[in-house]
């Protein structure tokens, strides 16, 4: 065989070797790209994100556009080919696969968790929203989950009412925790709660639950010694906070996870529940969490929302405080990045956008 056939059939062998390489060898690696945007003022599958009944609504224009992430599911792996043409494509990133799916999170586990997240999210949305408007919320402190195997278990539920430990009566989540906590291990502590289904029924008549049982719980010793070796107190259970609210607020918007479409949901809900435009018929987008006070947290994927919401027509982009300086290090051309801490913040900022009085908006710097 000529020297240079054998030289070309040699280079070729290497080639379809390291193609195949490429192909079967996969590395810990996850992608991360832009994924839809979805106009809270708008529709989705053809019904309305938003859905109010039981209080007047106005119509509304604009954008004021949640956004969203594309990942790659925890069980697959990327081969080097797939994880070299993300790092260098400009609309995609990629990520130590640990980053996004840490402790071993299975796809299932991630999903479950996500899912979690975007209903508490949904619950936050609406508090902060009316809260803005000055309309009262109905809150009550429940038991949100009950640890198996606990001295809970069987006694409390998820979802009942917890009106007092002890004969106190409980108004924050930590009061329940405070209370436990006066006893020693071993001890009974007494809760006077209204279970879950007459707790949901009362809300269904637009009512507070009221009466309630008292059941006693022996408690046991926390799995550690708190520092000084004092035993701690604990029932099993965690609790939390529910609402109950003056008309009905749906959000209906499928295939999404997580806790950063809040602060979008929550200006959503303004703008429905008050007339006129809170964009002045401006396309804008944003993202971040919301506590029922307000706050706005960041998130994750600042820089493939951004993407996003540009590629979507967004003009201005409400931004977390938190995540300014990634998202003003990256900025999309066209897109005028927005400062936010709160949703007062937010709403100050429409009205300048709404009145075209942008030259004072809060902006973001890197570093």
């Amino acid at each position: 065989m000529p020297r240079r056939t054998a030289t070309m059939l040699a280079s070729t062998l290497v080639l379809i070797a390291l193609l195949c390489a490429g192909v079967l060898i996969k590395v810990p690696y996850a992608e991360m790209s832009p994924g839809p945007t979805v106009n809270t003022l708008g529709e989705a599958r053809g019904e309305p994100v938003l859905q109010i009944s039981g209080r007047k609504t106005y119509p509304a224009s604009g954008h004021l556009n949640m956004t969203t992430v594309r990942v790659t599911g925890a069980d697959y792996r990327m081969n080097i080919f797939e994880s070299v043409y993300g790092w260098l494509a400009h609309d995609s990133v990629v990520v130590p696969h640990d980053t996004l799916y840490p402790d071993g999170k299975t796809e299932e586990e991630s999903t479950q968790e996500n899912a979690e997240e975007f209903s508490q999210s949904q619950e936050s949305a609406k508090v902060a929203a009316l809260n803005e408007l000055k309309i009262p919320v109905a809150t009550r402190v429940v038991v949100s989950t009950v640890v198996k195997d606990s001295p809970s278990e069987d006694k409390l539920h998820a979802g009942d009412v917890i009106k007092a430990v002890d004969g106190t009566a409980v108004k924050e989540p930590g009061d329940v925790a405070e209370l436990v906590t006066k006893h020693q291990p071993g001890e009974d502590v007494t809760f006077t709660i209204v279970p879950a289904k007459e707790a949901a029924a009362a809300e269904k008549a637009g009512r507070e639950p009221e009466g309630g049982e008292k059941i006693t719980i022996r408690t046991a010793k926390a799995p550690a010694a708190e520092e000084g070796g004092k035993d701690r107190a604990i029932v099993g259970i965690r609790a939390g906070t529910d609402h109950t609210f003056p008309f009905e607020i749906d959000i209906k918007l499928a295939d999404v996870g997580g806790p950063s479409a809040g602060l979008m949901f929550s200006l959503g809900i303004i703008d429905k529940l008050t007339p006129g435009d809170l964009t002045g018929g401006s396309f804008v987008a944003g993202t971040g969490t919301i506590d029922d006070a307000g706050e706005v947290g960041p998130i994750g994927g600042i820089n493939m929302k951004l993407v996003g919401a540009r590629d979507a027509g967004a003009r201005y982009f409400l931004t977390p405080d938190d995540n300014c300086a990634s998202a003003a290090a990256d900025t999309p051309s066209g897109l005028t990045l927005v400062r936010v801490k709160t949703i007062e913040d937010a709403t100050k900022s429409l009205e300048q956008i709404r009145t075209g009085k942008t030259a004072g908006l809060p902006s973001c710097a890197t570093g």
